[in-house]
């Protein structure tokens, strides 16, 4: 029987301190979670490598890494109402729940929005729910938020969801131009958007947010 404790702490050591990643909270969210509960069985000896871990439906659950570096750019207060795009089996809203005051994670694949119901239940997490819909389309009915969280990568600029921002929310996301991936965040000030690039990471395109095919003659 693997000591998934003992991993935490390795991946905690090994993937998220040596890589700038320095927010005490976001150590203790990522130790105390255990992350294999949000995989199935047959992948749960994989759950705290270095590298993404295949879910259904084409989606990940995305490198410890990659997700932590997130974390701090969105510099999420106790405080913070958020909107996690894309959460999957729910991981990353089970993390942003403990750092946030409440967190909604938007999922459009059935399956895995239910895998994320009973994962956050099972684990008594009380500030935190699951939606599904289209997530390029966001909750802009429950909006607006102070952070809106992607967990993955986009080819297309997230136009709606950033519509869903409170003034001086945040977005971060992970934006592809061909083999280029940088994580941006996108600040929302009185009505207007800015955004700057932070880091280098490969995730894969998220539903919804991939560039149109160009048209060939």
């Amino acid at each position: 029987m693997p000591d998934f404790a003992q991993q935490r702490t390795m991946m905690v050591d090994a993937q998220i301190r040596t890589n700038d990643i320095t927010d005490p909270r976001i150590h203790a969210a990522m130790l105390a979670m255990p992350r294999e509960r949000f995989l199935p069985e047959t992948k749960q000896a994989v759950a705290y490598m270095d590298g993404c871990v295949a879910l259904s439906a084409g989606r990940v659950l995305s490198d410890p890494r990659s997700f932590g570096k997130l974390l701090q750019l969105a510099a999420i207060k106790p405080t913070d109402r958020l909107l996690d795009v894309g959460c999957g089996s729910g991981y990353s809203t089970a993390i942003l729940a403990r750092l946030a005051g409440e967190v909604i994670g938007l999922e459009q694949d059935a399956e895995l929005a239910g895998v994320a119901r009973d994962c956050l239940s099972a684990l008594n997490i009380t500030n935190a729910s699951i939606a599904e819909g289209a997530l390029q389309d966001g909750l802009n009915l429950q909006g607006p938020f102070d952070v809106i969280f992607c967990n993955g990568a986009l080819e297309v600029a997230p136009k709606a969801l950033l519509k869903q921002l409170t003034d001086g929310g945040r977005l971060v996301a992970i934006l592809r131009d061909g083999a280029a991936s940088t994580a941006r965040l996108y600040l929302r000030h009185e009505g207007v958007i800015s955004e700057r690039a932070a880091f280098d990471a490969h995730l894969p395109v998220l539903p919804g947010f991939e560039r149109p095919a160009a048209f060939v003659f």
